[in-house]
């Protein structure tokens, strides 16, 4: 799967991951609807870390079309709200 960070780049990430991915997931969700902006911003830094750290990296030059794409690690919250689907950024 191929994911954006919006303002950074692109990875590619093994579908593997999604499950630990996931849970970040579900805690950002949550902390977005009950407005927790400390929870907000720690679970959305530790979402996109781990992204980072276990995909790789494409090159700049590199055009793949995203078949995910994650805010910005300086979002607001309710940059984040208009993102969000039923389940959160992460499909599953």
């Amino acid at each position: 799967m191929i994911v954006r960070i919006m303002g950074e780049g692109q990875v590619r990430l093994d579908d593997g991951h999604l499950a630990e991915l996931n849970e970040l997931d579900d805690e950002l969700l949550a902390e977005t609807r009950s407005g927790d902006e400390e929870g907000f911003r720690r679970t959305l830094g530790a979402l996109l870390d781990a992204v980072r750290r276990l995909g790789a990296p494409l090159p700049d030059d590199s055009l793949e079309p995203s078949e995910l794409i994650l805010p910005s690690p300086d979002a607001t919250l309710p940059e984040v709200r208009a993102l969000l689907k039923d389940d959160g950024l992460l499909p599953g």
